[in-house]
């Protein structure tokens, strides 16, 4: 299934896209995709209400905003530097355990919103990511396991402000948990619709030109080691949004360095799970 939601920002509704792509309204079933539908086999729950209620469902314009593929999750835990060319252009070495980061919810936006350049910023980066929504609760999980525990799949594009994240006291969540700083959609994609999840293009153009072109496939930590891994130190809940890390071709990494400016248009996608476009805007 591809759920998304949609409408006005903080009263979003929910909606499945079916597999002839029409985009139908399911708010009706009762239940936003947050903690509670996923703790509860919410996607199954829906299967079956659709069964029954699909007709009945109206079909969604393409003039609706596309908020967020899942509502506030109780946190959003980042990996740093996960692609072996991503760390070179960073000047950092290859990791040996992963590096983890919290990005704040309130961060949290729809697929097509304005990106905000904060006040005082200098230095806003883009990141196009592979993002993993959990499923049900996951606590000391087996890596043999972990994939159990995924919900689905979705577009990330992890914002970062480079002068707030490594000039202003070497606190990465400074410059990644700015509003508008994590686009999320415009789908979560099941895990039945995507066949590897680690061999799946992901690229992303500035202003038309391409910058970021990979696949998952370079990750260095994949996904069921990542859930394991992040299950030791925390518990792990339904919702919760895990965003795998970014290949080369930031902003930070060019020579010389760019960075966003008003007005810049930024296009994002990974393959099967959908694309963003976001126009940058000063904060006001």
């Amino acid at each position: 299934m591809k759920l998304f939601r949609f409408g006005k920002e903080g009263a979003e509704k929910t909606g499945v896209v079916l597999p002839s792509g029409k985009s139908i309204d399911v708010s009706a079933f009762g239940s936003d995709y947050n903690e509670s539908f996923f703790q509860n086999d919410g996607v199954a729950s829906l299967k079956e209400w659709l069964e029954k209620n699909e007709q009945n469902c109206p079909e969604v314009s393409s003039a609706e905003r596309i908020g967020s593929c899942v509502a506030r999750p109780s946190k959003i835990i980042c990996v740093g530097l996960n692609y072996a060319k991503h760390a070179a252009e960073s000047g950092a070495d290859i990791p040996k355990e992963p590096i983890l980061f919290f990005k704040s919810t309130t961060a949290l936006c729809g697929p097509f919103d304005n990106v905000i350049i904060p006040r005082n910023s200098e230095k806003t980066d883009w990141e196009v990511e592979l993002a993993v929504v959990i499923g049900k609760r996951a606590l000391y999980v087996d890596e043999k396991n972990a994939l159990d525990y995924v919900a689905g799949y979705c577009v990330h594009n992890d914002y970062s402000e480079r002068a707030f994240q490594l000039e202003r006291g070497g606190q990465w969540v400074k410059g990644k948990s700015c509003d508008s700083f994590a686009p999320l959609g415009p789908w979560l994609v099941t895990p039945d619709e995507v066949k590897d999840p680690h061999n799946l293009r992901l690229w992303l153009e500035v202003n038309g030109t391409r910058v970021q072109d990979s696949s998952t496939s370079d990750l260095i930590f994949n996904i069921p080691f990542l859930i394991s891994y992040i299950s030791q130190f925390m518990t792990l809940l339904p919702g919760d949004v895990i965003t795998t890390g970014t290949p080369s071709g930031v902003g930070l990494g060019m020579k010389p360095q760019k960075y966003l400016v008003a007005g810049d248009h930024v296009k994002l996608g990974i393959e099967g799970l959908g694309k963003q476009e976001q126009t940058a805007v000063n904060a006001r």
